[in-house]
């Protein structure tokens, strides 16, 4: 490996240690960050470098350590708060829900909580039911929270220091199967307001965040060998969701498929669709595509692992039926 090129893992890593770096407020808290290394390699060595006061080992106790960092946020700190998975967080909700995200409105604008929460989420490494789900859209349902899912490693590196300047929770949901993703990033600032055009085309708009936006780039590179040129958005930022970046889009190329690894019902995925049709249903020249997870936990077994949720084949398949409707 090169001295410029590093993996999401990494670049992660680099993006908490120059927050802790650049401000002695911020500090690092979850279960097995320190001595540990964190259970993705994330927070490696950081332990070594700052210490148990700045990464701190907590408890098995999400609702615990999650409403520690809520204190934290509400005394002046800046905490970083990893949990575990996705799955896991549901054991904070309370916190999260009921007390991050409505602290500023139920104290008239006295307390703001400036939180950022940490969690891997998605599919496809065989980790089964419990800790392989997409649940970022339950959590894009809620006032008061802003939702991320980094899907590059320019994304992985930029996104926190703007998310610990945000005087509101932010949630960064971050896709299990990216953490070895190896690259050159390009350096730049990163707007945490805004969906991504990863790439132009004028047959259809291929919409896609965190794990699946790979997967669509490569449907996207396949589909231009049949003479279907896609353009593919990243949504980057799951709430609020970026409408004028999507209607652009929509409003270019008439037909669109939604790629989501969330189940389809309720789904973000539903959302946009919604938001489509309510914006843009004169530019629609054919019916909104969506591709999900199967209805179903997660499966172990690889084989069923992989037929549930969006794949590169499944997403070329998809796109050209809406092309072709």
């Amino acid at each position: 490996m090169s001295e410029t090129e590093t993996t999401y893992r990494e670049a992660m890593r680099e993006a908490i240690r120059e927050a802790m770096r650049r401000d002695e407020r911020v500090f690092l808290m979850g279960e097995d960050v320190g001595a540990y290394g964190g259970c993705f390699a994330v927070s490696l060595g950081l332990l070594e470098e700052f210490g148990p006061e700045r990464v701190r080992d907590t408890p098995l106790s999400e609702s615990a350590f999650v409403g520690a960092g809520i204190g934290a946020a509400l005394g002046g700190m800046r905490p970083i708060v990893e949990i575990m998975t996705v799955n896991f967080s549901l054991l904070a909700l309370d916190q999260i829900i009921n007390n991050a995200a409505t602290l500023l409105h139920m104290s008239g604008g006295q307390f703001s909580v400036p939180l950022v929460i940490r969690m891997t989420t998605g599919a496809g490494r065989q980790l089964a039911a419990q800790h392989s789900h997409s649940l970022e859209g339950w959590y894009a349902h809620i006032p008061g929270l802003r939702i991320l899912a980094p899907a590059t490693l320019e994304d992985a590196r930029g996104m926190l220091w703007p998310s610990l300047e945000d005087p509101d929770p932010v949630l960064i949901f971050e896709h299990g199967a990216l953490y070895a993703m190896s690259g050159v990033p390009r350096p730049g600032p990163v707007d945490i307001t805004r969906a991504a055009i990863r790439r132009s085309g004028e047959d259809i708009t291929l919409v896609a965040y965190g794990g699946t936006v790979g997967k669509t780039l490569s449907a996207a590179d396949a589909l231009a060998a049949e003479n279907i040129e896609a353009e593919v958005i990243d949504l980057r930022v799951l709430r609020p969701l970026d409408d004028v970046t999507i209607m652009r889009s929509v409003g270019r190329t008439h037909r669109v498929l939604i790629v989501d690894e969330g189940w389809r019902s309720g789904s973000l995925s539903a959302e946009i669709s919604s938001r489509i049709v309510e914006q843009a249903f004169y530019e629609l020249d054919a019916p909104i595509g969506r591709l999900c997870a199967a209805e179903v936990p997660i499966p172990y077994a690889r084989h069923l692992e992989e037929a549930a949720i969006p794949q590169v084949a499944t997403i070329i398949a998809a796109a050209r039926e809406v092309v072709t409707s």
